[in-house]
């Protein structure tokens, strides 16, 4: 068996989990109504927030935004994996922790449709407008309110909800900054249809990153294909240079099994080398660069995440060499000027000059450390003990 899918069949397997002895849920998330004027109706959503959320180490971060469209479908395997993948508890670390955002359906073809499909019976397709202008006008307006979000959100959809994500991709204007549209249902998407949306898109969309998935029909696979293939490759003569998009058959899996193995290569293609190991940094400079390359390919500013910045340095600070002991300060100092709002940035830098003996910028780091968290009483220990030796 694939093992994306074993560790996958774990991820949900422990969601649903409880403690035996008293029975004590483990919550993945909450849920929320809003009562959205644009659609004159109230929905539902879903939020998971990062384990660090609520740490007090952590009250600094602010978090992208993944929204999961079908989120009644999709929500609890995605959060799962965004979970794993990011959590300090796994030490994977292969993307940034991210907020998870779960979109409950309630008309599809009226919701995900952006064009009006003409049928012998009347139908309420075509809404897909409206419906991402509740997304982007009221909905990422109340999780700015109510969460520490970043303005970097991604956008998921799989089947007609991938169809939706597609063209929102496309659009000229959008919040959202990547799309993973996995196996979106094209059909209603003639060829004239395709090449008049496709001559419509300007360079915008190309600061986007865009994966697209493509499962196994069967005995309609080609048509399927085709039409994935042919869109794919229509964006990608359009685009130029490199185009930051990526697209995968995926032969094993049917139009059903494959949004959680989809979403797992998407978000990983997305977040390509940003699980950098810190075995792997040679210099501050080396680091800089790489996440400098990521940061230009999404169009947004990724900085080396505070804990790879800091186990790097504790991990020098360590040696017996003093040259490499002394290179530990540029990695701590890097973390306060990126995060000039943790507390535990500046501890730790605190303790890297207390470590080299220069006490005076050692009682200064660990005062701007107090002055972010006033109930540390550990810096305030140490604050006392360095007093008592000047």
């Amino acid at each position: 068996m694939n093992k994306n899918i074993i560790a996958l069949l774990f991820i949900c397997m422990g969601i649903n989990q409880v403690k035996s002895q008293d029975a004590e849920s483990i919550v993945l998330g909450t849920k929320h109504l809003f009562q959205s004027k644009v659609l004159n109706e109230d929905r539902e959503y879903w939020v998971s927030l990062p384990d660090s959320y609520n740490d007090d180490q952590s009250f600094h971060k602010r978090y992208p935004v993944l929204m999961v469209l079908d989120g009644n479908i999709h929500f609890k395997s995605i959060a799962g994996v965004v979970n794993y993948l990011s959590s300090d508890a796994y030490r994977s670390w292969k993307i940034p922790e991210m907020i998870v955002v779960g979109v409950k359906n309630v008309d599809r073809r009226r919701d995900y449709t952006p064009d009006k499909v003409i049928t012998v019976r009347e139908n309420n397709s075509g809404g897909g407008e409206k419906f991402l202008s509740f997304l982007e006008d009221e909905l990422i307006p109340e999780l700015d309110s109510n969460y520490r979000t970043e303005p970097y959100r991604i956008l998921f959809g799989h089947s007609l909800s991938a169809l939706l994500t597609t063209h929102a991709y496309m659009k000229e204007k959008s919040l959202f900054s990547a799309f993973i549209a996995v196996d979106p249902s094209f059909g209603t998407w003639d060829v004239e249809t395709m090449d008049k949306k496709l001559e419509a898109v300007t360079d915008r969309s190309f600061k986007r990153f865009f994966y697209l998935a493509t499962a196994n029909w069967g005995k309609r696979n080609i048509r399927n294909r085709d039409r994935h293939v042919r869109f794919y490759e229509g964006l990608n003569s359009k685009c130029e240079g490199a185009f930051p998009a990526k697209m995968e058959y995926f032969e094993n899996e049917n139009h059903a099994s494959v949004p959680p193995i989809a979403f797992y290569n998407g978000i990983s293609t997305l977040f390509d080398g940003y699980g950098v190991s810190y075995r792997d940094v040679k210099s501050k400079k080396q680091l800089m660069q790489h996440f400098q390359s990521i940061s230009h390919r999404l169009s947004w500013d990724f900085r080396p995440p505070e804990q790879l910045v800091n186990r790097i340095g504790y991990g020098l600070l360590g040696s017996r060499n003093k040259s490499e002991r002394s290179k530990a300060l540029a990695y701590f100092i890097l973390n306060t000027e990126n995060f000039p709002n943790s507390y535990n940035a500046f501890d730790s830098l605190g303790e890297a000059y207390e470590a080299l003996g220069d006490k005076k910028k050692a009682l200064d780091n660990y005062s701007k450390s107090l002055e972010l968290n006033p109930k540390n009483e550990h810096i305030r220990m140490k604050l006392s003990e360095l007093g008592k030796r000047e």
